[in-house]
């Protein structure tokens, strides 16, 4: 939904909520600012009628009254718009304080926190910021965090949410320069530290997942609307898994510098300590390990199979090409 779009209709709800009686179509075209600016009176019968139409699809109840003059008022009366009250067991409200302290960036934890407030005001039992939530509890030591540091984070959440196509320069692995992308951003998902997301790339006509941390320079938004479908499910996960090797149809080794190369470590089948600042590792060895090991750099030397190496070491000479 348009952003323009949703303020006009939190206005308008909130008009019908607040009034003490129901106002006419001349009286909420005065009080609102996007029915002032609407031209005609057509086009204001158009939107409001649409606006009317869609709150009542969202849930609110509006009621249609006539005045002794003839005309029609609306109003939403509080009594027929009162959430039911909200329950919480303990684990379900340790659950949302937990993910309510995720978010890292000012603006989520700003959503967050005020949240958490409302739902303190109503009853709830949630801890205090910072307490546990009881420290009998296996939860009450977890301190969840979900790093969101790439400036491309924020504006492609926002795309994401209100299906708005976008353009980005993006570097992949294996190239010295970035080239520009035209995507339909459909998801954002984190992966072992790491934030992709899926979508659309128009140039390509087909599904891709990209890196964020590999996009470079400002995400920007495009006008119109998503030429392709949004599937279902998106198996963001799933297609990291086989760029990173990670299903696996063999084995590989490879040194490793001491020190480095923490994911590969957790992957590792087998440890032996080189000597001289090298550990010798066995890893799961299948389909893009060979691009995800390019990442490494000079700290990473493979050994076997031999055609891993030779693909790993063409990565590398047209990356220095470039």
């Amino acid at each position: 939904m348009a952003i323009a779009k949703a303020e006009r209709l939190m206005n308008l709800a909130l008009c019908l909520l607040g009034t003490r009686r129901p106002l006419t179509k001349r009286e909420l075209r005065s009080s609102i600012e996007a029915y002032i600016e609407a031209g005609s009176d057509d086009s204001f019968n158009r939107m409001f009628e649409r606006d009317k139409d869609d709150l009542r699809e969202l849930g609110l109840v509006i009621a249609t009254v006539e005045g002794i003059d003839g005309d029609i008022g609306y109003l939403a009366r509080r009594d027929s718009n009162r959430l039911p009250p909200i329950t919480l067991d303990a684990e379900e409200a340790a659950a949302l304080g937990l993910a309510a302290k995720i978010w890292q960036q000012a603006r989520l934890a700003g959503a967050a926190s005020g949240a958490l407030q409302k739902l303190r005001a109503a009853g709830m039992p949630l801890a205090a910021d910072g307490a546990d939530y009881d420290a009998g509890q296996p939860h009450s030591a977890l301190e969840p965090r979900i790093p969101a540091h790439e400036a491309a984070f924020e504006p492609l959440m926002l795309a994401c949410r209100d299906r708005r196509p976008v353009v980005f320069d993006y570097r992949k692995s294996t190239a010295a320069h970035p080239e520009q992308r035209q995507v339909e951003p459909w998801i954002l998902e984190c992966w072992r530290g790491h934030w992709y997301v899926a979508g659309w790339d128009r140039d390509r006509k087909a599904e891709r997942v990209f890196r964020l941390s590999r996009i470079t320079g400002k995400v920007r938004s495009r006008q119109g609307k998503f030429t392709a479908p949004v599937p279902d499910h998106v198996t963001v996960r799933e297609t990291v898994e086989s760029w990173a090797g990670e299903t696996a149809t063999g084995t590989a080794r490879i040194k490793l510098r001491a020190e480095h190369g923490y994911p590969l470590r957790a992957r590792a089948l087998t440890v032996r300590d080189l000597g001289g600042g090298w550990d010798e590792l066995e890893i799961p060895n299948g389909h893009g390990l060979d691009a995800w090991l390019v990442e490494f750099g000079p700290d990473v030397v493979v050994l076997e199979p031999a055609e891993l190496r030779a693909d790993v070491i063409d990565r590398l000479r047209a990356v220095a090409k470039g």
